[in-house]
């Protein structure tokens, strides 16, 4: 009885990979649509009002100071070892790399480099500007903070906005904007914006970031996934010219290795000779100078000429037979 081997869940996940489509047709580059405008303006907004509010040393510093006097690590201190763990999902280097291996996979299985290059592009986005607030406003942490009710602002700090905090909505946050389908895209949305709120609550608890550098860690983040669609046109040209270069490349390799090929020589014609010539000349390629020149039969092609006369060659000794010297013997 003949019985068909039971598939595991790995490899039904891989039969259904492999009836994917490779580059498929169906995944629509965002645009930036009114809509998106509208949001990116008011994000925008909002972002200047908590800067304007952390300025002028308003009612959000007081709460900002209210928590780090609560002391969340030393309240629930059973969670500390989770929190511990738990924070580096927000830290730029072990999270770009697991992202960054998802989304190779990704551009390899459907041939092309948008996910990657728009990975690229939003971390670099996010260096730039969070990099730029951090330097600019120079705004010390909990740990380091000298007058108590004060803002912190311009002492050398560079905790505001907070980095982990905005590292977890654009690395987590990029796979929604890059989801194929709507529900992976609202599902992966609600993943990366828990993913995203936990990781600057835990800084919170660990008492490395004030509220207020949480709060607008999420919004510069925010605003970096709402400002991406303006970069899908450099992210389309560079996928092509990077597309170009690799074909150049491959035809200047195979060019090259067809230039060094070795080139056969061609074969060398020997005419045979007849064997009663020299040996020098029966061991030389080309026929010998002192030939006539034009065809010449071989010695099997030639016709048979029988010599006139006896081949022996003469002796004045012998005498024919019959003759009188013959009879005479010892």
């Amino acid at each position: 009885m003949r019985t068909e081997p039971k598939l595991t869940r790995l490899d039904r996940v891989f039969a259904r990979l492999d009836r994917e489509p490779e580059r498929p047709a169906h995944i629509d580059v965002p645009k930036m649509s009114r809509h998106r405008i509208v949001l990116f303006a008011a994000t925008l907004a909002f972002y200047g009002a908590i800067v304007w509010a952390v300025i002028i040393t308003s009612w959000l510093v007081r709460l900002d100071w209210q928590v780090m006097f609560f002391r969340p690590y030393q309240q629930w201190s059973e969670i500390h070892w989770f929190v511990d763990y738990y924070v580096v999902l927000g830290q730029r280097g072990p999270t770009a790399v697991m992202v960054a291996a998802w989304l190779g996979w990704r551009s390899w299985r459907q041939h092309t480099l948008r996910p990657l290059l728009a990975l690229g592009v939003s971390l670099l986005l996010l260096n730039i500007t969070v990099g730029a607030a951090k330097y600019g406003m120079g705004r010390l942490g909990p740990h380091y903070a000298t007058v108590i009710g004060s803002n912190e602002m311009w002492r050398g700090g560079d905790i505001f906005p907070s980095g982990h905090t905005a590292n977890g909505v654009v690395t987590w946050g990029i796979l929604a904007y890059l989801a194929s389908t709507p529900r992976a895209r609202r599902w992966l949305s609600a993943v990366s914006a828990v993913t995203s709120l936990g990781v600057g609550m835990a800084t919170v608890y660990l008492g490395t970031h004030w509220l207020s550098d949480v709060l607008l860690g999420w919004v510069a983040g925010l605003l970096i996934l709402l400002a991406l669609p303006w970069f899908e046109p450099l992210i389309a040209r560079s996928e092509t010219r990077i597309f170009d270069l690799r074909d150049r490349w491959r035809a200047r390799r195979s060019g090259t290795a067809a230039a060094t090929a070795p080139v056969s020589a061609p074969p060398v014609v020997v005419t045979p000779l007849p064997p009663d010539r020299d040996d020098v000349a029966a061991r030389s390629p080309r026929a010998p100078v002192y030939l006539a020149p034009g065809p010449h039969t071989a010695r099997s092609e030639r016709t048979p000429i029988t010599p006139a006369g006896s081949r022996r060659p003469p002796h004045t000794e012998r005498h024919p037979r019959g003759s009188a010297s013959s009879s005479a013997r010892p």
